[in-house]
């Protein structure tokens, strides 16, 4: 049974999924919608999970550094309550400098600022959802 990761920004939502396995986590795509468009991002990621059939995603959290929720994360549980009432079971889980390993994850492999740009959803959401399954193994 396969799992996705979710880095839902105000943009973008980066998504990842697991192997059948629930072992690793690769990147999947970058759904983009109007700057708070969340029931856009919604219908798009239910499409990706009809395809996918998947019945768990895990979404990151994002968090102040004390540990305090803000405006964003408030925003990130509203989504997980939008999943569970279409039957998907959400895990929310700590997103604190996912982006920042992406992007040290891109720059190290040589990937061009603009390439960077295009996948940094995906690379998050691939950290999140890579912790998440490590810490289940």
């Amino acid at each position: 049974m396969r799992i996705l990761g979710l880095d839902l920004g105000s943009r973008t939502c980066g998504v990842s999924v697991s192997d059948a396995l629930g072992m690793i986590a690769r990147a999947y795509k970058t759904v983009r919608f109007e700057e708070e468009d969340y029931d856009s991002a919604l219908e798009q990621i239910v499409e990706i999970i009809n395809e996918l059939q998947i019945h768990k995603a895990v979404l990151g959290l994002p968090k102040h550094m004390n540990g305090d929720i803000g405006i964003r994360g408030e925003i990130s549980i509203a989504f997980k309550e939008s999943l569970e009432q279409l039957g998907i079971e959400v895990i929310l889980w700590d997103e604190r400098l996912t982006t920042v390993a992406a992007e040290k994850i891109l720059i190290a492999a040589d990937v061009s600022r603009k390439k960077r740009k295009k996948v940094i959803d995906q690379m998050a959401a691939v950290q999140i959802l890579q912790s998440y399954l490590d810490s289940q193994n």
